[in-house]
């Protein structure tokens, strides 16, 4: 099995950095792809950033501001968030999956198998 544990959410101003963080736990590590998620009440979750590999791949609405990286030994993922703004106000899910994905589909909610109980981020104006 593959457990997730999020981290890292709290309330920033517009403008304000956040760093989340993802730790996977369980039988497979390093095959695995992992992504962070976003969702808003009455939303449907949205892919944000994902990584496979050497590979990253980031939704529009937070290129250069959000960046994706992954440690291999600490078996870990982090999203750091850059010049936050009152539209990144979501709760942020991490997901891992292990099974076949195309490269058009890693940021698609139904590629990943794992999922985190999510942290929230609220950014004020």
């Amino acid at each position: 099995q593959v457990q997730l544990l999020e981290s890292g959410g709290g309330s920033v101003h517009t403008g304000g950095s956040l760093r989340l963080s993802c730790v996977l736990s369980g039988d497979t590590i390093s095959n695995v792809y992992m992504g962070w998620f976003r969702q808003t009440p009455g939303k449907q979750r949205e892919g944000v950033a994902a990584i496979y590999v050497v590979r990253t791949y980031t939704a529009d609405p937070v290129k250069g501001r959000f960046t994706i990286t992954r440690d291999n030994v600490k078996n870990t993922l982090d999203l750091y968030m850059n010049n936050l703004k009152p539209e990144d106000t979501a709760k942020y899910y991490c997901a891992a999956g292990d099974g076949p994905v195309a490269r058009r589909d890693m940021l698609f909610e139904s590629s990943y198998n794992y999922w985190g109980q999510g942290t929230q981020v609220t950014v004020s104006s």
